[in-house]
């Protein structure tokens, strides 16, 4: 790490901790009030839903889209100004919701934090540059940790602004991202030295493209299916926990509220301060495993819980789940070089946009057919027992597709043509 000694790269990583928990404060901030705010501009339910769907699907497919693009061009111009474009965009699409008079200008907001959102892709990209291989899955760890206070913290916030105007929270949103630049301009220093920059190239940059990387190498392709099957799984909670919630147990919107902060903290306590220890006492590999098998654990004893106080029991075992994504993270990164994190990380984005659109549709599909009278699937829970499987088949797939060890991880990318 050439251009930090141990003081910068210390307030380099503090700044990208402090920018994560930013961002996903900015977007966690809008979600108590976009909906409401659609069906305001809609004028009725129904086509609120539509359009609801039609934003999620937005924003999915710029990530999808974009990623590998915002990670290509971090390497080749470095990782600082992209950082802080993104950051000022993602302010810009806040503005521009506070302010939309109708439902296309709010498109083209969602859109545009589609686009600003792939900055992500830099931030895991930045904390590999100023972190060695050994340390990374702790570093992922803090991050992933940086995520859920975020996520914690934001629909709080937006909550009780959202009491005061619907648009109130958009301005917040865009006031948040504002500090974050701001901090960014004078703290950030650059990570990617200039030497180890690579020329900017479609080939790379386009999601098909940038995906080639994630088939450079057999372990390298079984830990993207990996984590696509995470995303995948991960997304039970948004297509139907809200609606399966409050049918099987009946709790309210604030209980339901009350119970993904929970989740939220238990994510902070995992990635924050376990993955560490634990990556030292078995490896990535192992732990990646665990992490997994606990998640699988929990995700059927949700599904099978016949009351809501044994379905938050369930939740213990499944915080397990958070220590699987760093250390994915960590053994992926050794196996690309330093000038393709970017590309890596986008492509690994990408992967998370495709199973965003798929996974909400199957899990929707799922829980529509194990509702109602007399239904096709006459478990309540079918969704919950699906997303379990998917989470046992990624740790089977980790398991073999890892087999060579994390010893011979740093592997054969030197060779490589750039």
């Amino acid at each position: 790490m050439p251009l930090l000694g141990h003081t910068h790269r210390k307030a380099a990583i503090a700044f990208i901790l402090v920018t994560a928990l930013l961002d996903i404060m900015s977007l966690g901030i809008v979600i108590p009030v976009l909906a409401p705010l659609i069906e305001q501009l809609a004028g009725s339910q129904h086509y609120a839903g539509l359009w609801n769907g039609l934003f999620v699907s937005l924003w999915a497919a710029m990530q999808f889209l974009c990623s590998p693009i915002i990670g290509s061009l971090s390497d080749r111009f470095g990782r600082r100004p992209v950082v802080l474009l993104s950051v000022a965009g993602l302010a810009a699409d806040f503005v521009l919701m506070a302010v939309a008079p109708s439902l296309w200008w709010l498109a083209a907001g969602r859109m545009l934090g589609g686009i600003t959102s792939s900055s992500f892709t830099t931030t895991f990209a930045y904390m590999a540059d100023v972190t060695p291989p050994e340390d990374r899955s702790r570093a992922y760890g803090l991050l992933g940790a940086a995520f859920s206070a975020g996520f914690v913290a934001g629909p709080l916030i937006g909550g009780a602004l959202g009491e005061i105007s619907l648009r109130a929270p958009f301005w917040a949103a865009a006031a948040l991202c504002g500090v974050a630049f701001l901090y960014g301009y004078f703290v950030l220093p650059e990570s990617l030295a200039p030497e180890k920059r690579m020329a900017f190239a479609w080939r790379r940059a386009n999601p098909f493209g940038a995906m080639r990387l994630l088939r450079s190498h057999p372990e390298l392709t079984g830990l993207a299916a990996v984590n696509f099957l995470l995303y995948f799984a991960h997304h039970v909670f948004s297509a139907v926990f809200v609606l399966y919630a409050g049918e099987r147990y009946g709790w309210s919107a604030w209980q339901v509220g009350t119970l993904l902060a929970m989740t939220g903290v238990l994510d902070m306590i995992m990635q924050g301060l376990l993955v560490g220890r634990v990556v030292k006492r078995f490896g990535d590999r192992r732990t990646m495993t665990i992490g997994l098998c606990f998640g699988a654990i929990g995700l059927a004893s949700m599904g099978l819980a016949p009351t809501g106080w044994l379905f938050v029991a369930a939740m213990f075992p499944n915080s397990l789940w958070g220590l699987a994504m760093p250390t994915i993270q960590s053994l992926m990164t050794r196996r690309v070089s330093e000038s393709e994190q970017g590309q890596l990380q986008g492509a690994n984005n990408s992967v998370g946009s495709i199973a965003g659109v798929a996974s909400p549709l199957f899990f929707g599909t799922v829980y529509t057919l194990s509702v109602g009278p007399n239904p096709p699937l006459p478990f309540i829970g079918s969704a919950f027992l699906c997303a379990a499987l998917v989470l046992a088949l990624a740790a089977i797939i980790g398991r073999i597709g890892t087999a060579h060890g994390e010893e011979g991880a740093s592997l054969d990318f030197a060779g490589r043509s750039h």
